[in-house]
């Protein structure tokens, strides 16, 4: 007969504390993830329609009400000066 062929099944060496710590922090990442996406897609029951109401009308006074910036300030304070002259 034929010469008989063994194969050997090829080495698996054990896994490193590091291959090991990045395995279950992958794992437990994929899981924070998850908890993640389910805790946006979850409506929010705490907040009434009511109070949205409220809140939006706050901020559109506060757009509304014109605020100076640094420039116009600098520019009234020239103003002033010149005027004083």
């Amino acid at each position: 007969m034929a010469a008989e062929v063994h194969f050997s099944a090829p080495e698996i060496p054990e896994p490193t504390l590091m291959e090991t710590v990045l395995r279950y922090g992958l794992f437990f990442g994929a899981l924070f993830q998850l908890v993640c996406v389910w805790a946006i897609m979850l409506p929010d029951p705490k907040c009434p329609e009511t109070d949205s109401d409220g809140l939006e009308s706050k901020t559109w006074e506060t757009v509304k009400k014109p605020k100076a910036s640094a420039a116009q300030l600098s520019k009234k304070a020239k103003k002033e000066s010149k005027k004083k002259r």
